[in-house]
């Protein structure tokens, strides 16, 4: 296993550990969340590793990355590449 893999697997872990986050709870830690509805709105995903996408944002193609959380699916952390 690769140490990048490893540290992905450690970041699903944390992320998920806390799977029923409500919405304004993720929103109070991470700021601006988005529904899997709401992400394809303002992004393209256009590449997966859990538990990170690489999405284009819609409004000026700036590519960045977003993390999502599993269940209840929330998009947040934004961050241009």
């Amino acid at each position: 296993m690769s140490s990048s893999e490893a540290v992905r697997r450690i970041a699903v872990q944390i992320i998920n550990e806390d799977a029923q986050t409500e919405r304004s709870k993720l929103e109070a830690r991470e700021g601006q969340v988005w529904t899997t509805d709401e992400v394809g709105e303002d992004f393209e995903i256009i590449g997966f590793a859990a538990p990170m996408v690489v999405a284009r944002r819609k409004s000026d193609g700036v590519k960045g990355t977003l993390f999502f959380q599993h269940e209840p699916r929330f998009y947040f952390g934004w961050q241009k590449a």
